[in-house]
């Protein structure tokens, strides 16, 4: 087994490298190589994820593979760097970022492999480069979870981990993340080129994002644009705006909580990505504040899709060298709030069977809310209860569940809320409605305390739990009957649980 001091020689695998990040130019980027760990070991790998990137099964089971994806050695093609960028951090401009524990290895299969937590690179500033296991399996499993869910994110290949030791609150080990997104150029690669008046570079920067992912924004009409590239860069705007909107409105809608929405932590293409102190509600509280280290509560539950828009302005401001038009730039940052409420309406139709948005919906939506949230309902059971509640009534009309009732104090309030439902479900075609539910409203999700309690194994290096529950959020919207206890109640000490930035 090499040891740190001692890299392997480069892996040789049929990987086609594009590296076309690299191609940009060294304005972008510093080349540099992983700083290896010692004898490390498999924690959880992703077959779905490992297809997404053309690598076979026994590749992913590999010691040179367990090797590469460690940092301890290279793979033959792919091109290794450290990107810079900079960002608001807590609503405050924090200058030059990085890549500071990320290093890109290149491009294949259309996506870009990154190894997460593979030592210090030049933007480490004060930290060590690392991350450590408990970090690396949330992200590993969440990443894995919400594309499970349907929702736009990067996604997670494996976690190796070792025994080395990584400062924190306390003593921890180390892991590697191995993680995968068509990009991950972030909003706060284009505010460092305009903050450090690197206008040729922004443009570069825009131009390569463009042609690869928003190749419809050269032919976009864009009314008022007098000049061809205030059109382009005003359009790429607009996307950039209508992808972040609809990405945060399914947040919303399945209850998740990023909890470090940063600039920097802003993907160019609305996936979700860098998933730190994150949460899915377990009670429904629209104020609920995931991160501890958020004490003004700025990345509260409810405050997300305001806080997108703020991102999304100071991404404006970034492109204003290119856009040059102030009235252009505005007009395609406030269709956010259109592209938005119809996103979260579409999503809230789905979730309560409706396949298109209803008269009076949001009204419907906005009672049941502040139901959910008076009586502290668990946001996750109640609506894949009622979704189970729609099936039986499909099958047997006059059947009675008591179900839902039974999650409420109020049963007034829920009973009068359940006869309006009632009424509008009436005009969708008989066996519709239970489908979509059942197909749109989650049995299982990632937890806190799930996650606490594979990573306390994991510990022991007892890696079963972590997979069964992979194999669970894989498929959320199943029935799993075998693993019933991942979709139950949150027991007592999951409140006491405390997530922060510290990974």
């Amino acid at each position: 087994m090499p040891s740190p001091q001692q890299p392997c020689a480069p892996l040789k695998i049929n990987l086609q490298w594009d590296n076309s990040f690299a191609a940009l130019g060294e304005a972008f980027f510093v080349p540099w190589n992983p700083t290896p760990l010692r004898s490390p070991y498999w924690v959880g790998r992703s077959a779905s994820a490992a297809q997404a990137a053309g690598l076979t099964l026994d590749w992913l089971e590999s010691p040179e593979m367990l090797n590469a994806l460690t940092g301890n050695c290279a793979i033959e093609g792919s091109h290794m760097l450290a990107s810079v960028y900079s960002g608001h951090q807590f609503g405050v401009w924090a200058g030059q970022l990085g890549d500071g524990r990320a290093i890109l290895l290149g491009e294949t299969a259309g996506q870009e492999i990154q190894l997460k937590g593979a030592g210090k690179t030049p933007f480490s500033r004060m930290g060590d480069g690392r991350a450590v296991l408990r970090s690396s399996i949330r992200e590993f499993l969440c990443s894995e979870a919400m594309h499970g869910l349907h929702i736009p994110t990067s996604r997670a290949l494996c976690v190796t981990g070792s025994d080395d030791s990584v400062q924190r609150e306390t003593l921890e080990t180390a892991a590697v993340l191995t993680r995968m997104a068509p990009s991950f150029i972030r909003f706060g690669h284009f505010e460092h080129f305009c903050q450090h008046d690197q206008h040729s570079e922004l443009r570069a920067l825009a131009d390569y994002v463009i042609e690869r992912f928003y190749p419809q924004c050269r032919t976009a009409a864009i009314p008022g644009a007098t000049r061809p590239t205030d059109r382009v860069y005003a359009a790429f705007l607009r996307e950039v705006t209508a992808r972040t909107a609809s990405m945060v409105a399914q947040w919303q809608a399945v209850g998740f909580c990023h909890g470090v929405m940063n600039t920097d932590n802003m993907s160019i293409l609305g996936l979700t990505i860098d998933y730190g102190p994150f949460q899915f509600l377990d009670q429904y509280d629209p104020g609920h504040i995931c991160n501890h280290s958020d004490h003004q509560g700025r990345y509260a539950f409810q405050r997300q899709p305001q806080v997108a828009y703020w991102n999304l302005y100071c991404l404006g401001q970034a492109l204003m060298p290119l856009i040059e038009s102030q009235e252009l730039a505005i007009a395609a940052l406030e269709t956010f709030k259109t592209d938005f409420d119809a996103a979260l309406d579409n999503c809230m139709a789905a979730k309560l069977g409706f396949g298109a948005v209803h008269k009076g919906q949001r009204e419907l939506v906005n009672t049941l809310l502040e139901l959910l949230h008076a009586d502290r309902v668990d946001y996750t059971i109640f609506w894949r209860r009622l979704s189970q509640w729609i099936k039986t009534r499909e099958i047997e009309p006059t059947t009675f569940d008591a179900t839902v009732r039974d999650l409420f104090i109020d049963t007034r309030g829920i009973d009068q809320w359940l006869l309006q439902y009632s009424e509008h479900t009436k005009l969708i075609p008989r066996g519709l409605s239970a489908d979509l539910m059942l197909a749109s409203n989650p049995k299982f999700v990632l937890r806190n305390h799930l996650g606490e309690l594979a990573i306390r194994a994991a510990k022991s290096k007892d890696f079963s739990l972590l997979a069964q529950l992979l194999q669970v959020l894989e498929r959320p919207f199943d029935e799993h009957p075998d693993f019933e206890d991942f979709a139950a109640f949150p027991p007592d000490w999951a409140g006491g649980i405390e997530i922060s930035c510290s990974s």
